[in-house]
């Protein structure tokens, strides 16, 4: 039996663990593994595994998501086309920072060769050590 104590830290230790669930994509693959699962119990485990009924619920898939797409005909497009406007604006971002880059990279080339080499000092003999003798 569970006395008090026991169900203040599970109450506690529960409520840390729910905070992952706030991610979107826990939450999706809890939907997924969740309906996977009451699938599996409804219609059985061997019922999954018959060819039928997986191309059959394929083509059921398929007929729902072409009705909801051409339900939502105009919200697709016009979502599909700013994200072609938004990936061409970033290849074009891109490429004018990669332009920037060889620029400079030239410049600097450029420079490097302009300016002439120092020419190269007289090697002057070290200092005689103060323990040697003269």
């Amino acid at each position: 039996m569970m006395n008090d104590e026991m169900m203040k830290h599970m109450s506690h230790s529960m409520g840390q663990g729910m905070g992952m669930m706030n991610h979107p994509v826990a939450k999706g693959a809890m939907i997924a593994a969740s309906g996977y699962t009451a699938g599996r119990a409804l219609i059985g485990g061997g019922l999954l595994r018959n060819p039928l009924l997986l191309l059959a619920g394929g083509v059921a898939g398929g007929i729902a998501v072409g009705y909801l797409l051409h339900k939502h005909e105009k919200e697709v497009i016009r979502f599909v086309s700013r994200a072609i406007g938004m990936g061409k604006d970033f290849a074009a971002q891109q490429r004018e920072n990669l332009d920037d880059l060889i620029a400079e990279a030239q410049d600097g080339e450029a420079q490097a060769a302009a300016t002439p080499a120092p020419a190269a000092a007289p090697e002057q003999a070290p200092p005689p050590a103060a323990d040697a003798p003269a």
